[in-house]
């Protein structure tokens, strides 16, 4: 079975507001040639052409509406009309999507050239797709109208043993196909091959969780348990934790408790306050002393691949 390529792109690393090193808000997830945005924030369509990041995107995700996440969607929209996109985009968010760019609609007096539709998310929506599907959950973060959002993919067929099917007699092609898809098949002499001789057990897919913006949350915990990649805000370091609980960030350490309580394999560290801009050591430093599994301090442009856990290092 052929695997199947996902791996995600840092656009803006920033917390609030813009820095020379780090843009707004927002990371492009990249499953088999299909992209798909999570935040929009300003200036991300320059963002996505400096990193190759195409804008035939079908989804955009937001996890709020604060004004750092979503301003640079109004903007990338006029670009694609510009472009004479005509595939349908769709749009999801928290309840007041629909509201919000109801609103946008007369901005510009544009027309867009493409059908765009817009939902509203309940906390515990589930987008089902072919082969994996989109979990939002809720977390903790102002005004209670901010989602994260998981990419959960199905389970995986167990490996095929080509060198036993071989040896049983069995003509590479569409027999294989079937036996790796669970059928039982008879040959020619009578003899009938379960799947099971053939196929090992099912495996894992991946899962992969962005918070967007919140405090420390079991919500986060529960959904992230074993996952393969958490993507957490850190907005600030220990010596601002008051200031992590007035605005509902999180701090670099409990981003990472989070994380080591959920048994991740791999954290990413985003969303850092502006004086973290330049020199984020500190943060990293802090987060360090609660995982101890794979950390990653993200940074624009930065792009990670979640391989699959049996996959055989190059």
């Amino acid at each position: 079975m052929s695997t199947v390529s996902l791996s995600l792109r840092f656009l803006g690393t920033s917390a609030s507001r813009p820095t020379v090193e780090r843009g707004m808000s927002s990371v492009a997830v990249v499953r088999e040639g299909e992209t798909m945005l999570v935040d929009c924030g300003e200036g991300t369509q320059r963002q996505m052409m400096r990193w190759g990041v195409g804008f035939m995107m079908g989804d955009i995700f937001f996890t709020h509406f604060h004004t750092d996440h979503f301003l640079g969607v109004l903007g990338l929209l006029k670009t694609m009309t510009l472009q004479a996109r005509e595939t349908p985009l769709r749009i999801w968010g928290p309840r007041g999507a629909q509201a919000l760019f109801k609103r946008a609609e007369g901005l510009g007096n544009e027309k867009l050239t493409f059908p765009l539709t817009i939902t509203d998310l309940e906390p515990d929506a589930v987008i089902e797709r072919k082969d994996y599907a989109i979990h939002a959950f809720p977390v903790e973060h102002r005004h209670g109208m901010a989602i994260g959002f998981a990419l959960k993919e199905k389970l995986r067929l167990g490996r095929f043993d080509p060198d036993h099917a071989q040896a049983l007699g069995i003509p590479e092609g569409p027999l294989w196909g079937r036996i790796h898809k669970g059928e039982a098949i008879t040959l020619e002499d009578g003899r009938v091959v379960q799947p099971s001789e053939l196929v090992g057990p099912t495996r894992p897919g991946r899962t992969l969780v962005i918070t967007g913006d919140t405090r420390p949350c079991k919500a986060t915990i529960d959904i992230a348990a074993d996952a393969d990649l958490l993507v957490h805000e850190a907005t600030f370091g220990d010596e601002e934790a008051a200031r992590a609980v007035e605005t509902a960030h999180s701090t670099a350490r409990e981003a990472a408790q989070v994380a080591r309580i959920a048994g991740v394999r791999r954290l990413a560290l985003t969303h850092f306050s502006a004086r973290y801009s330049r020199d984020a050591r500190d943060l990293e430093k802090e987060a360090r002393e609660e995982f101890s599994g794979d950390l990653v301090m993200a940074k624009d442009g930065m792009e990670l691949d979640v391989p699959y856990r049996d996959a055989t290092p190059a």
